[in-house]
């Protein structure tokens, strides 16, 4: 094997690793963005920017487009779901004082959820997924029991705005897996963030903050744009495309603790005692929940 081949296997390898690296940067982008910029504002420059780049993407590469009504019906609705109220709930709740490390982890659940309604649908819920529902939720409550008794980070607020996060981008999960047929990633995202966009605006003019454009929110939005909407959804389709899907869906857990500590290191988000051991539990929850149908 030469040596281009060889590391053209190594990035293969990788490639999942660094999928979980970008997408845990989407929660410390909000926290790095948020002090400059009202989060439904944001978020509506960064789908306009998300879909001029995916515009030129699919005529420069001449995908073909949806072909259906219905099809574009299906790929607007989960747009809606998986990134206006997805990004939306954690955005807002950042903006409302939640940390990164704590809101990741609670959509970090997604997984389990996502896992729990398709056995409860399909197949019977086997003893290693129960008790993996139940490390995660007793995670959960952990680390937001500690939270709240820190004096705001996780008011009632910002966790209800977290929850519906994590059900918007379950239900819009579960909701593209039953409705949505297979198309080209790039033309698919277009669709989805343009419904996110139609669906947000209205809703960013009755914010009363204005946009400050800081270097640091201008660096904000590239990344955003770049590394999260183009980089993370390009390096999903392609380890769909070459069979590793099940490998992200199992690394996904390590998204709460890698947020966490790039939290600390870059904002001094503290990591106590008890959100180690909580962040553990619901790892290793999911972690259980995601791998059991595979065990059976």
């Amino acid at each position: 094997m030469s040596g281009a081949d060889q590391a053209h296997g190594r990035w293969l390898a990788a490639m999942p690793a660094v999928f979980v690296l970008i997408w845990s940067t989407g929660f410390i982008v909000a926290r790095y963005g948020m002090p400059h910029a009202p989060p439904l504002s944001f978020l509506c420059v960064r789908y306009a920017l998300s879909v001029l780049c995916f515009g030129a993407w699919v005529a420069v590469a001449g995908v073909p487009l949806p072909r259906s009504r219905a099809q574009w019906g299906h790929l607007a609705v989960t747009g809606v779901l998986m990134h206006a109220g997805y990004l939306g709930g954690v955005w807002a709740a950042v903006k409302a004082g939640m940390g990164s490390g704590l809101s990741s982890l609670i959509v970090g659940l997604q997984p389990v959820l996502t896992a729990a309604w398709m056995s409860w649908h399909g197949s019977r819920v086997s003893r290693w997924q129960w008790l993996g529902l139940l490390l995660g939720f007793g995670g959960l409550v952990l680390v937001v029991s500690a939270k709240m008794g820190q004096g705001g980070e996780a008011s009632w607020q910002a966790l209800s705005l977290a929850v519906m996060a994590l059900f918007s981008i379950t239900i819009g999960t579960l909701y593209q897996k039953r409705h949505v047929t297979p198309c080209d990633v790039r033309s698919a995202s277009a669709v989805q963030l343009g419904a996110a966009l139609l669906v947000s605006l209205p809703l960013a003019w009755l914010e009363p903050e204005a946009i400050a454009w800081t270097p640091e929110l201008i660096g904000a939005v590239a990344w955003s744009v770049l590394a999260l909407s183009l980089g993370a959804s390009s390096l999903l389709y392609l380890l769909i495309q070459r069979g590793a899907a099940t490998s992200v869906t199992s690394l996904l857990y390590l998204v709460p603790p890698c947020t966490a500590a790039l939290a600390w290191l870059l904002f001094g988000e503290p990591i106590t005692g008890l959100t180690l051991a909580g962040t553990a539990l619901t790892a290793v929850g999911v972690s259980l929940v995601v791998r059991a149908p595979r065990r059976a």
